[in-house]
């Protein structure tokens, strides 16, 4: 049999065409190998609860934020009460008043919110304790004699007349915290040391424990609290915010 022998230019044409067509194929598929991205699964925000946006439409809708209530202190009162509520210890289902003790004694820091018609039914002052501290509260107790005001989640009781008129009982729910509220006669009461007449001392009067409130407006917001309401005085102490079994449930 005959040999045949290729010119040496056409075999390199064959080499390249027929060659290194395969090796390209194997070095690309090897490239594309080396660099799959492997992508970490995404991470969706944890959805807010319904407890949360409903307190949030709240706090938007009365902007809240102008009369100096803080966003986080609206969803603190709205947690607790969304709890009293599920525990069955509330008659009057549709307020909220809230204390806030962050806040100056000379600031309006009560606030009385219809959560459901969406209504701010009353702002006004509120006083803390005598030894709780003097333009701002700083120390709380639950114990008799001691003069603070105690924090946490109370239910509104009934009314009676006493040395400062009408007032209004408070049952404090939370053990440890505000449970004595009763024993110690805390209640909401008006006096005559609080309120705009008080705006040009260097603070406003002190009580001996209770929410008391600007004489004039008394009755209205005893009237609006009694028998059954959620009653919220809040302070940043962190051993309330993290001992609290209400706010931590």
């Amino acid at each position: 049999m005959k040999k045949v022998f290729l010119p040496a230019t056409l075999a390199c044409l064959l080499v390249f065409f027929v060659v290194f067509p395969v090796l390209k194929a194997k070095s690309t598929k090897a490239l594309v190998k080396s660099e799959t991205v492997v992508t970490e699964p995404t991470v969706e925000p944890a959805a807010k609860s319904s407890v949360e946006v409903a307190s949030n439409l709240i706090y938007d809708s009365l902007k809240l934020s102008s009369l100096g209530l803080s966003r986080d202190v609206m969803n603190m009162a709205y947690k607790g009460h969304e709890v009293l509520a599920e525990r069955g210890v509330l008659q009057n289902e549709s307020i909220i008043a809230i204390a806030d003790f962050s806040q100056s004694s000379k600031a309006k820091r009560l606030y009385i919110i219809d959560t459901k018609n969406y209504r701010v039914l009353m702002n006004t002052y509120v006083a803390h304790g005598k030894n709780s501290g003097v333009n701002y509260a700083e120390n709380f107790s639950n114990r008799p004699e001691s003069l603070q005001s105690s924090l946490g989640f109370y239910v509104t009781k009934g009314t009676y007349f006493g040395k400062h008129g009408l007032s209004l009982r408070l049952s404090g729910q939370e053990r440890g915290f505000n449970d004595n509220a009763e024993a110690r006669a805390v209640v909401i009461h008006g006096a005559n040391y609080i309120g705009d007449s008080r705006l040009s001392s260097p603070y406003m009067g002190r009580s001996f424990g209770c929410p008391a409130v600007p004489q004039e407006l008394s009755d209205k917001v005893i009237n609006l609290l009694k028998n059954g309401t959620c009653l919220f005085i809040y302070h940043p102490t962190q051993q309330y915010l993290h001992g609290s079994k209400i706010l931590n449930g």
